[in-house]
């Protein structure tokens, strides 16, 4: 959804000049109005066609509000005429074609198919314009509408290879630049002068001077530009239903008679009692009113351990029951759970940050059409007020629509964001977009998740502490052997550490767990208990000197857990999220890169607190859910551009609202892989200052290729106005001016 930033944003890069509307409250849209309309059209998806829309519609009587969402291709609009027809003829007289929805649909859960993408088309395309490109350099002559070598003409005696060029570039041109051309047409018609009227002017001015090549290629990156930004937002629109396969669709649900009842998700009310069994995600928000079971909430609040739930506290939809069967009475619908808010928010996020302008869009709402005034000044002034020839002013107009054209800026600028994209590839960086490259320079501050990107998100076994008279090798034995008979995470962490270290483990009988404490059974006779503090209070094992060396360990944030006999307690064992060493490297890098960095993790102050000071970060937060690092986020970034790096479903509402997202993409969730804008491929947060490094190089070489460009433009405009400069030089200019910022560009591939 577009909010009111949103929308004042995607006014600045499209200029149409209105005042932003107010956000988009979708929960009124559910609601039947008859001066509401809601339309999907399948051709919006950029602010380009958002401002042709408010340009049809925003002056037609009758229509008092218009709101857009870009991300689900939805078009709101509040009318007070008695029937919708001339809302839909206007749009389809701007080839928008609208489908009616119904507006009580659920506009999240339906997302709209993915428009197929023409690569065929663009791969024919540009075949055929690189053909151009080869012919016109081998080729014998340089034919062209106004051309003055009569050998040149049908039947002339032209060579057949003199044609090449021409045919090849206008079959590309036909081939990947029919649907800019209609756009660009109805534009015209609109009065609307937006890029797609700009690029169909430039390439048709291109074609009319023989220019036939480059008018080819740039038409195919321009349509290769506009399919790579649609694909964009589908990736997006994909994360979004990736959250939502999160929550099952089906809960057992208690009936008025006593009986369970398999029912849809969405349908069950609040106040209900629902069972979980062992392995079954959650269904709904609610809270345990009976039983017990250790719950994974990583994909909620990013905790690296399960948490143990008892009666009385919160679950939340989407987590996964690890262990133990409970009951719980459902405080928030389907559409108002944890759940549902973090899709909303991912899907506010993406939505709300509107697509910045390219560089070349907002520079052709000046220069191109500067351009051509300028070119048909000096073609009609002259003649018809100066006396002058009319041949030699249409020549002169020509090379000044030659050296004009913004071909080398349009080819310049996606060389040198490829070459570095490419270079990013090289060090093990994915960019989603050449956007993402540009705005790495300009980040002024990092947010990091905790759990799997500083840390390496699997709880280890730290510290062993021996405590009684049977020795270190039994008392690894033991503990071993009654941890290798649970699932939970921690005794999971000492039965790995004991098959590092080759421990042989024992026989045990009658294993029982003791909920919330740990577990218990017989060795050769002998009963021994594997647990936490609490476990060894009950056992009447507790004293002062074990409770300092317990709150020792736990004060460097690590769970404990002790082996005890009859004879009291043997030996703790401490067990962390381990710190990645790359991860301290990392944020000196960014420190010396003067970024600043803060942690974001769902954990405990107290653990936030140890591992904010083993890494070095400038600050930390912790107990935060999904939607309070998406706060963190929006705070950090009212003082500059910011960036967040995560590896969870949790962190996809900060990624996606974050500047630019970074993805831990080697063990990270599909959801937030497909949310952030930037995949580490390999989880060393070390390739991050090498990104920033990075797009600060290929920053430059983009303004030395912008400076360049029109350098030389200026100066050879200068010399075809006093007369000095002829067809070959603007020749020169033009393609000799594309292959200098080219051969620059490519220089972003040794970084």
């Amino acid at each position: 959804m577009i909010g009111g930033q949103a929308q004042e944003e995607c006014g600045d890069c499209c200029a149409h000049g209105q005042a932003a509307p107010e956000p988009v409250d979708w929960a009124a849209v559910g609601e039947a109005s008859a001066t509401r309309a809601v339309y999907r059209i399948m051709s919006m998806d950029c602010p380009t066609e958002e401002a042709l829309i408010r340009k049809k519609l925003g002056s037609m009587p009758g229509i008092t509000g218009l709101e857009f969402n870009l991300m689900q291709r939805v078009l709101i609009v509040t009318h007070e005429l008695p029937a919708t027809a001339p809302i839909e003829a206007a749009l389809i007289a701007i080839d928008m074609r609208p489908e009616a929805l119904d507006p009580n649909q659920d506009l999240a859960s339906a997302p709209p198919a993915a428009p197929e993408i023409p690569w065929s088309r663009l791969i024919v395309a540009g075949l055929f314009a690189a053909a151009a490109e080869v012919f016109e350099l081998i080729g014998e002559g340089h034919w062209h509408p106004f051309g003055a070598d009569p050998t040149a003409w049908p039947g002339s005696g032209a060579t057949p290879l003199s044609w090449l060029p021409p045919i090849l570039a206008i079959i590309a041109i036909l081939v990947g630049g029919l649907a800019t051309y209609r756009k660009g047409w109805i534009a015209l018609k609109n009065l609307d002068l937006n890029i797609n009227a700009l690029m169909s002017m430039a390439v048709t001015g291109a074609v009319l001077i023989g220019r036939y090549p480059e008018a080819a290629m740039v038409m195919v990156l321009f349509s290769l530009a506009e399919a790579i930004e649609a694909k964009s937002l589908d990736r997006a629109r994909k994360a979004i239903g990736n959250l939502l396969s999160l929550a099952p669709e089906k809960a057992t649900v208690r009936q008025a008679d006593g009986s369970w009842l398999e029912m849809d998700s969405r349908q069950v009310a609040v106040g209900s009692r629902v069972r979980v069994k062992p392995g079954e995600r959650v269904a709904l928000d609610g809270v345990v009113v009976q039983g017990r079971s250790t719950i994974n909430q990583a994909p909620i609040t990013g905790e690296s351990m399960p948490v143990e739930k008892t009666v009385d506290d919160t679950v939340f939809a989407g987590t996964i029951n690890e262990a133990g069967s409970f009951e719980f009475r459902v405080t928030a619908g389907a559409n108002d759970s944890t759940l549902a808010r973090i899709i909303h928010a991912v899907e506010e996020a993406q939505g709300g940050r509107a697509p910045i302008q390219r560089f070349v869009d907002r520079f052709a709402r000046v220069y191109t059409p500067a351009v051509f005034l300028v070119a048909l000044l000096v073609a009609t002034v002259p003649p018809l007020f100066l006396a002058g020839a009319w041949s030699e002013w249409i020549y002169t107009a020509l090379v000044i629509l030659v050296i004009g054209c913004p071909c080398a800026l349009v080819i310049s600028t996606p060389v040198s964001i490829v070459s570095g994209m490419a270079a990013a590839t090289r060090h093990g960086i994915l960019i989603k977009g050449g956007l993402f490259l540009e705005q790495g320079r300009q980040l002024r501050c990092l947010a990091l998740d905790k759990t799997g990107t500083i840390t390496h998100g699997k709880p280890r076994q730290t510290d062993f502490v021996e405590l009684g008279t049977i020795g270190t090798a039994s008392t690894l034995t033991l503990a071993a052997s009654i941890a290798a008979r649970s699932d939970h995470p921690v005794s999971r962490a000492i039965a790995e550490e004991a098959a590092v270290k080759g421990v042989a483990l024992r026989e045990v009988a009658d294993i029982t767990a003791i909920p919330g404490q740990g577990l218990h059974g017989v060795i050769d006779g002998q009963r021994w208990y594997l647990g936490n503090h609490r476990l060894v209070e009950d056992l009447n094992q507790c004293s002062s000197t074990l409770e300092e060396r317990i709150f020792a360990l736990e004060e460097q944030g690590k769970s404990v857990v002790a082996l005890v006999g009859e004879k009291g307690v043997q030996g703790l064992f401490a067990v962390a999220d381990t710190l990645k060493r790359s991860s301290i490297e990392a944020i000196g890098e960014l420190k010396r890169l003067g970024i600043k960095t803060v942690m974001l993790t769902g954990d405990n102050e107290h653990t936030a607190r140890v591992i904010a000071a083993q890494v070095g970060v400038d600050g930390f937060e912790g107990n935060l859910l999904p939607e309070d690092k998406l706060a963190a986020v929006e705070r950090l970034g009212r003082d500059g551009k910011v960036g967040m790096v995560g590896d969870g479903i949790n962190d996809a509402p900060a990624l996606a609202q974050a500047d630019v997202g970074f993805a831990m993409a080697a063990a990270g969730t599909d959801t937030a892989i497909e949310t952030a804008d930037v995949a580490l491929m390999d989880d060393d947060l070390r390739k991050i200052p090498r990104f920033i490094s990075l797009s600060r190089a290929t920053y430059a070489i983009l303004l030395q290729n912008i400076t360049l460009a029109l350098g030389v433009k200026a100066v050879f405009l200068a010399l075809t106005l006093t007369g000095q400069a002829t067809m070959w030089m603007a020749v020169f200019a033009d393609v000799g001016t594309s292959l200098l910022v080219v051969a620059n560009g490519l220089r972003a591939l040794r970084q």
